[in-house]
């Protein structure tokens, strides 16, 4: 030995270990469609080798030969794509170089870090698309990471990220970056532009979209642990004598509201239920996940606060009260089919013509109760002016059997 400096691979530190970066590519799921679903798949591109993000200019440089190039390319980071969402959402393009001394120079480098690159704009502050259209594509896109993943936010909400912390801080351990205010240059190996997605609150594997196989009972255990929820059972009837199911009634201040409200109330206490009613909604989201966590029916007119479903316990029962107008179709797609992947049970209560303030509006001969599909047919404008801005009073003597199916259910 000759006494010099020099250091042998094992007592190289981390710092010191080039990474090696992975040859130039990129692929992007562009695909137009889901067969069967009415909404258009989200753009998302994957780069791999020498990537370069540059908030400054809104873009993502790769580099990579020219025969390969991507030039022109432009994304919109959010995870879902109809045609009234461009001016909501921030777009980023995607420059090739034909090798890194073209791209911008790095200011900050992230080493093996990958990076997601995901919009907080377009239809976020409705807690149905909140969940749909970042949070749920956000743990399918990263979760794989283990909390070794860099985000990059464009269209930036200071109070969303506040509001949502403890499920981004379970994903990522690191600094949300502002895309839209920050002016470095971050220099990774791996970057994935928009958020992966299925469909509305559904999570089913995929051979590309989802080949790690995620399920909604594994995001919805996934919020529980977030959120510190502590129940994974419902009540289950005759195990605690004298105890009674609670059933929480999400009740609506604009639309769609429960006219009798204090009746069904009033109807469902006779019945063995403790009941709590609630209007979901507010900063606080802790706080309301807590209250459903807590109870073992969840009761509530169609509407983004069923949303909610995913903080109960598993074999929690949910009733979703479907207004009239032909309703079935979305119903079942956004929170049935959602509430039975999550592990729980699920009832309808399909609103007769009489029971729907539709009835005072407009003549029984009109199309909304004639033909309710010929409004759906004339897009989600006449549907939402119509059909959505309906007021619900229930028939007790039709509802109470939904009631006493969700005791029922409540028995194993």
């Amino acid at each position: 030995m000759d006494g010099s400096s020099s250091k042998s691979p094992q007592s190289a530190t981390v710092a010191e270990i080039e990474v090696p970066k992975p040859k130039g590519s990129i692929t992007c799921d562009d695909k137009s469609k889901d067969n069967g679903f009415p909404y258009a798949r989200p753009v998302v591109c994957k780069m791999s080798g020498d990537v370069r993000i540059a908030p400054g200019s809104s873009s993502v440089i790769l580099s990579m030969p020219l025969y390969q190039s991507a030039e022109g390319r432009r994304v919109r980071p959010y995870a879902r794509h109809d045609d009234s969402l461009p001016p909501l959402v921030r777009e980023v393009a995607i420059k090739t170089v034909a090798n890194g001394s073209d791209a911008p120079e790095c200011s900050v480098g992230h080493g093996d870090i990958p990076a997601v690159v995901f919009s907080v704009g377009g239809y976020t502050g409705n807690f149905f698309h909140d969940m749909s259209d970042v949070l749920i594509p956000l743990y399918l896109t990263s979760f794989q990471f283990k909390g070794r993943v860099q985000f990059f936010v464009t269209d930036y909400k200071q109070w969303w990220l506040k509001k949502y912390k403890p499920i981004l801080r379970r994903l990522s351990r690191y600094d949300i970056v502002d895309f839209d205010s920050n002016n470095d240059v971050h220099c990774f190996h791996h970057v994935i532009l928009g958020l992966v997605r299925d469909r509305d609150l559904i999570l089913r594997r995929h051979p590309t979209r989802n080949p790690k196989g995620y399920y909604m009972v594994g995001f919805t255990r996934f919020l529980r642990h977030a959120y510190g929820l502590r129940r994974n059972r419902p009540f289950v009837l005759g195990e605690n004598p004298g105890k009674k199911p609670r059933m929480l009634i999400i009740s609506r201040r604009g639309t769609r509201r429960l006219l009798n409200l204090h009746r069904v109330e009033a109807v469902a206490t006779a019945l063995g239920f403790d009941v709590t009613v609630s209007e979901a909604g507010g900063n606080s989201v802790k706080r309301f996940a807590e209250t459903v966590n807590s109870c073992d029916v969840l009761v509530a007119v169609h509407g983004a606060g069923l949303t909610n479903q995913m903080f109960l316990p598993a074999k929690a029962v949910v009733v979703q009260i479907v207004p009239w107008g032909g309703m079935e179709w979305m119903a079942t797609n956004f929170y049935g089919e959602p509430a039975r992947g999550m592990g729980l049970r699920y009832l309808e209560y399909h609103v007769a013509g009489e029971e729907s303030s539709l009835a005072r509006r407009y003549p029984r001969d009109h199309a909304v109760f004639r033909d309710p599909m010929a409004i759906h047919a004339q897009g989600w404008k006449a549907l939402a002016e119509v059909v959505m801005t309906q007021d619900v009073r229930l028939d007790l003597d039709r509802f109470t059997p939904t009631l006493l199916r969700a005791l029922d259910l409540l028995q194993d």
